[in-house]
């Protein structure tokens, strides 16, 4: 009784089942292009975020995505508006000048005729993407590095380490950013330049970098134990081809949906030698974990409501359901049932999280 009472108390939702959430909402949103579901996928993560974020540093993180993704929107439109051809659509916007290029690069353009088809299609494809950094951007915002880094199996260990920085390092420019313009406002400078922005940031990013560096080096870092060379090089082409497997099975349902038995065998296949190397693999790293982090009925269900949202996108997209795929890029979007049912789906997490304990930063 007293491990369920811990369990409902006001506590952080494991950062893996957060991961797991945003990559269902990212996949869901790789399977279509129609505005409507895409602007559905952004509205249903964001309000999840709204509704379970703490008030961590990485916390804010959300909004930068966001602006990351217009500013992917925006350079995909330039770039179609600079490249795209007359056989892109009729209905003809504004002319830009035209450079002549050479002889080698026959049938590309630089400039010309720009069509409302062509321009269409960019904002679509850009948001499709820019919907996909929001799903990522997500599970930054609501997913601590440090417990993330502390519940990687012991064999993905070092690679974890590498990966959580990766992850941490636009949620801390954010933070660095917010606080030098704080410090700026206070000194009565209200406008700055880059240049003055980008120098305390990047010597905020090498402190961090140095920090880091030793106390991974007083925790005994990189320490394994010893294991034979045989058993190391077998566990290393185990994992190797388990994500060569989970790669070509996710690839083949992002992109073809005749090699749809395919994929599943190539991703079972994949996660069972990956799994498996793992289990082995991490008899080499010795450490210990201090009151790891639990996975009760909460973190199920939240992995389960992106599994979900994923899973009825896919099965909407091999069954061919009207909509997924708009016909053209003046047509009005249409609003599929089944897509629009299974991206709610991806509502449970803010109802389904543990409540908020607001100042547990880690």
């Amino acid at each position: 009784m007293r491990a369920v009472h811990r369990l409902t108390l006001p506590r952080a939702l494991h950062p893996g089942a957060w991961w797991l959430w945003a990559l269902g909402m990212a996949v869901a949103a790789s399977r279509t292009r129609n505005p409507v579901l895409l602007a559905l996928i952004l509205a249903v993560t964001g309000f999840v975020v709204a509704a379970r974020r703490t008030d961590a540093p990485w916390a804010h993180s959300f909004t930068a995505f966001l602006k990351l993704g217009l500013m992917v929107i925006g350079i995909r439109i330039v770039l179609q508006a600079l490249l795209s051809t007359r056989s892109q659509g009729n209905f003809v916007l504004f002319t830009l000048p035209q450079i002549p290029l050479p002889d080698w690069a026959a049938g590309v353009k630089l400039g010309g005729q720009v069509t409302a088809e062509a321009v269409v299609t960019a904002l679509y494809d850009g948001g499709q993407l820019a919907v996909m950094l929001c799903c990522i951007g997500a599970a930054n915002a609501l997913a601590s590095p440090r417990r993330l880094l502390k519940s990687l199996p012991g064999a993905l260990y070092e690679m974890g380490v590498a990966c959580v920085v990766a992850l941490t390092f636009a949620p801390q420019l954010v933070t660095d950013a917010r606080r030098i313009r704080a410090a700026r406002r206070l000194r009565g400078r209200t406008r700055g330049s880059f240049r003055t922005t980008a120098m305390p940031v990047l010597e905020g990013a090498l402190d961090r970098s140095v920090e880091l560096a030793a106390a991974m080096d007083s925790r005994g870092y990189g320490r394994t134990a010893q294991v034979p060379r045989r058993q190391r090089r077998i566990t290393g082409l185990c994992v190797l081809l388990g994500l060569l497997g989970i790669l070509l099975g996710v690839y083949a349902l992002l992109t073809d949906s005749l090699a749809f038995p395919f994929a599943l065998t190539a991703l079972a296949i994949g996660l069972l030698l990956a799994v498996g190397a793992l289990g082995i693999g991490r008899r080499r790293v010795t450490r210990t974990r201090y009151r790891p982090d639990p996975w009760a009925l909460p973190e199920w269900l939240v992995t389960a409501a992106g599994a979900a949202a994923a899973a009825v996108m896919v099965v909407a997209a091999v069954r061919g359901v009207h909509g997924l795929l708009l016909a053209g890029p003046l047509v009005v979007p249409p609003i599929p049932v089944l897509p629009v049912v299974g991206v709610l789906i991806g509502l449970a997490p803010a109802l389904a999280a543990p409540p908020i304990r607001q100042g547990a930063a880690a």
